[in-house]
């Protein structure tokens, strides 16, 4: 090789002056490159978000479907499991402890429990997994991450909806007539929807970085299902006992027991609104807004994170 063509070869190699003493960063900044996987600003987070809202949808319609796929039954399950811990929790709690005592309707009142505790209990669960679980997913793909916990939320939606025409049978079973108080579900599931999403996504980030933290969650839910009145009335547990006041504040700002109690008080004659926590519908919309907001932005906040290590 002749001199002048390895200079020429060693000028192009070599950066030009007007880059020296440039950071990597300041670099990358003059010729217009960006990180891989950089965490985009939050506006643009909820853009893309939004132009994925077809693949969330037929995600979650599709994990429904193949949650069963290898039972027998099917699809059955989706309604067969919340009616089998009903009857449990009726057979003990109602005949056996005698919760059922003072309570009318119990059995309408012991089934919207158990279906509406369900709904967001199954939320979180999935919220937890939603990350550790489809590992291969989330660095095969480049999509955003919290598609996923939206995504398991919304399959959870879809499975109450099967419990619920169940849960109308039951209640024109038992003779509770539809009334004008029944269109408050939907305004009161739309709410309890955003409340489960925020909290999917704080446990989907939680549970990226501690996957040991989905054997932990079904001993933390049972211990809050206990506390939200599923197969009691809070309100006659505590009657006649010394219970400070901050404890009874807390039991009826519980945001399960909340959403509990406005599908009582919407679907059950019985339940009426003398039975409802104080301030029932600022709770309900305060919870919703705060986790919502909470829980997407902190899980927005490790989105580059998500899938690595």
């Amino acid at each position: 090789m002749s001199e002048t063509t390895h200079d020429s070869a060693v000028a192009m190699s070599a950066p030009p002056a007007s880059d020296e003493g440039l950071t990597p960063a300041q670099r990358a900044q003059k010729y217009g490159l960006s990180q891989s996987g950089a965490r985009p600003s939050l506006p643009e987070y909820v853009r893309q978000l939004w132009d994925r809202r077809h693949f969330i949808s037929a995600f979650a319609s599709a994990k429904l479907t193949a949650q069963y796929s290898q039972a027998k039954l099917g699809q059955v399950w989706q309604v067969a499991t919340p009616l089998l811990n009903a009857l449990v929790y009726y057979l003990i709690f109602g005949l056996l402890i005698g919760t059922r005592k003072g309570v009318p309707d119990f059995v309408p009142f012991l089934v919207t429990g158990v279906f509406i505790f369900t709904f967001t209990q199954s939320s979180v669960m999935a919220g937890t997994r939603a990350i550790s679980g489809n590992l291969g997913l989330v660095r095969a793909l480049h999509f955003p991450r919290a598609c996923l916990p939206i995504s398991f939320c919304l399959m959870q939606l879809q499975q109450l909806f099967f419990s619920m025409g169940v849960l109308v049978l039951i209640l024109l079973g038992f003779g509770q007539l539809p009334t004008w108080s029944w269109l408050l579900v939907i305004p009161a599931l739309v709410l309890q929807f955003l409340f489960n999403t925020g909290l999917a996504m704080v446990m989907a980030r939680m549970g990226a970085k501690t996957p040991d933290l989905a054997q932990l969650m079904p001993f933390i839910m049972r211990t809050w299902m206990y506390a939200s009145g599923v197969m009691f009335s809070i309100d006659l547990i505590l009657k006649g006992k010394h219970v400070p006041v901050f404890v009874e504040w807390l039991l009826n700002a519980n945001p399960a027991a909340v959403y509990i109690d406005l599908m009582r008080f919407a679907l059950i004659d019985s339940f009426t609104a003398g039975k409802l926590p104080p301030h029932v519908w600022p709770l309900a919309g305060g919870w919703a807004l705060v986790m919502g907001v909470v829980g997407f932005v902190y899980f927005w906040k490790a989105e580059e994170r998500y899938g690595r290590g």
